[in-house]
């Protein structure tokens, strides 16, 4: 059984290793994949952590009256011009951010993560990050978007078992890295066998971080650019790696 503070200190010991390069990779999922530029996984994401409805409620209200009052002077057909148009746009950038997420961030995060996988056993080089378009390029897409629509369903319906779900399905980038020859089906099964039995440590190992977020904030996000997030990647593989071991 793998032990937590063993592995926080082999994550900040692979960290500063490759101190530099370890930021930059960080800062990618960061800015891709934590910064909500994804559709699917993002909708996701908003399922698993909920949010305010009340304040959500207000805001989309006082949007609708602003938006009635622009288009009170206006004749039907200028109207109804209008809304096509607002229509179409909205429509045009869901359907870029989803083809993004599935056909770009997806890979980009599976390569992010190979990165902090090699990173556990020597320094990794920034040519890593390739491994989630090469040399499996379909497979990865297929299984990523499989996983982030699985998420998105039990997120929709309930957000207790969609944060389980999330713990189960937290090793398909680390095992698609590793092993990108193998299907969907198989990857996914795969990671919720490895986290069988493991999903309440793998939470209290997030909640471990906690103070280190807190100080984060305090920092206006410069510490977890720095420090923080690349501690938690490298961390986050050595996790992967403790399991596969088991």
């Amino acid at each position: 059984m793998w032990d937590r503070k063993e592995l926080k200190a082999r994550g900040k010991a692979a960290f500063k290793a490759n101190y530099w390069k370890s930021v930059l990779v960080a800062l990618i999922l960061l800015v891709f994949i934590g910064g909500g530029l994804s559709s699917v996984s993002s909708g996701a994401r908003s399922g698993l952590n909920g949010g305010n409805p009340v304040s959500q409620t207000q805001e989309l209200e006082e949007d609708m009256n602003e938006l009635q009052e622009a288009m009170s002077g206006l004749t039907s057909a200028q109207a109804a011009a209008v809304t096509g148009i607002v229509a179409g746009a909205v429509l045009i950038g869901c359907l870029v951010g989803f083809a993004l997420d599935v056909f770009v961030i997806n890979p980009l995060s599976v390569g992010c993560n190979n990165f902090f996988l090699v990173n556990t056993r020597e320094p990794a080089a920034l040519d890593t990050l390739s491994r989630g378009f090469k040399p499996s390029y379909g497979n990865v897409v297929k299984t990523m978007l499989i996983t982030d629509i699985f998420l998105l369903l039990w997120g929709l319906l309930f957000v207790i078992p969609a944060i389980i779900k999330s713990y189960s399905y937290r090793m398909v980038p680390y095992i698609l890295a590793d092993h990108p020859e193998l299907g969907g089906t198989e990857v996914i099964t795969m990671s919720r066998n490895m986290m069988n039995g493991h999903k309440w440590r793998a939470f209290v190992l997030d909640l471990s971080f906690i103070g280190w977020h807190l100080l984060t904030a305090l920092t206006l996000g410069i510490l977890g650019i720095f420090y923080v997030g690349p501690y938690v990647c490298c961390t986050n593989a050595e996790l992967y790696v403790a399991l596969k071991n088991q």
